[in-house]
Parts: structure tokens; sequence; C-alpha cells
């Protein structure tokens, strides 16, 4: 039997809120699938209880996902063992943490150095407050990911102005072609 891919978002430190394009992408993607944290954990990250929360996420969908992860989310997936990674198809890793610049992200360092077992596309802004884009090029490097440089976009978050962001759609889309937004491709969105 073959399935297609599941949509697992993977948010950032404190989570995605109202407005943020992994919200709206939960929303709105049929059978999107939001990993789920206690508060706690939203707040006070230790990685040990967010890769747990992925993994099971991941290992309860039907057959592989394709991942949307934002911040620290990026970096918890580059931890998850190698029994949930082969359940992975593909990753947007989108304005990834840098664990060992904050300390209250430290747990979550050192940031895994190695290839990705999946494709992945890794997106960083040249003013990303959280990661110079040096240091997001580096892990893309590692990661043996695609690249996309955003010029000024910030955390690429609310606060710099994302809502429903149809490049980082289109961006999904690229892993996983069977993705519609309420059945507008990225294209139709662009030009809309």
């Amino acid at each position: 039997m073959s399935f297609q891919p599941s949509i697992v978002i993977v948010p950032g430190w404190r989570n995605s809120g109202p407005g943020h394009w992994q919200s709206l992408w939960a929303e709105a993607l049929p059978g999107a699938v939001r990993v789920v944290q206690s508060e706690e954990d939203w707040q006070r990250p230790k990685c040990h209880a967010w890769v747990q929360a992925i993994g099971r996420t991941i290992l309860a969908q039907p057959g592989p996902v394709v991942l949307a992860a934002h911040s620290l989310g990026c970096i918890a997936v580059t931890h998850l063992p190698s029994d949930v990674a082969r359940r992975i198809q593909g990753a947007l890793l989108v304005a990834p943490a840098d664990p060992e610049r904050r300390g209250v992200l430290s747990d979550f360092a050192p940031v895994p150095y190695q290839p990705l077992p999946y494709r992945s596309i890794v997106v960083a802004s040249t003013n990303d407050p959280y990661c110079p884009v040096r240091t997001a090029g580096a892990y893309a490097r590692s990661w043996g990911s695609e690249v996309v440089r955003l010029q000024n976009a910030g955390h690429i978050n609310v606060e710099s102005g994302f809502g429903e962001w149809p490049l980082g759609l289109a961006l999904l889309q690229s892993l996983t072609a069977s993705l519609s937004w309420r059945g507008a491709s990225p294209v139709e969105l662009e030009t809309a």
C-alpha cells in the first residue's frame, strides 16, 4: 500500500502563534499534523523532550512524512534517531536557531553536523537575529541541504511580516508534489 506523505509541522521555541505561516499551514493543508508539547516544554526547551515529541508525531503517521520546521524545531529535527529519520521523506528547515548563542536553548547544543538521510531545504535570512546567515549556511553544508537565502527577512516569522508565505509553501511542495493550499497551487497563489 502506498501512502502520500503526511505534513508534520515542527514549531520552534515558544511555539508558533496565530498568523504564523506554520499555524496557517497546519489549518489549511489537508492532513497536516502539528507537533504538540506541554507549555513548559515550549517555554523551557529540553532537547530530549522535544525529540521524543517529534518522534512520536512522526511515527504516528501511516507512512512517510515531510517536515516543515522553524527555528529551534529545525535543530531538534537534526537530533532525531535513525529509526525516526527513516520515515522522513523531506524537510523544510526555516530560520534554524543557533543554540550555542542563547543560554536557554543550550540543551540542543552541540548541533549535529552530519548529512541528513533525506532531502532538505534550509531557508535562512541575511539578518536573522537568532542565527547568523553564515551559521545557517554551515548547517546546510553539513546536513547536505539545499539553501535558499532571503534578504533582510528577519526570523521569517509573524514579527518579520510572514503570514501565509507562498514561497515557503512552494518550497514545501517541491519536497512532495501532492500538496495544495485549499486547492490552489503555489503558482496560483503568487500571481493572485
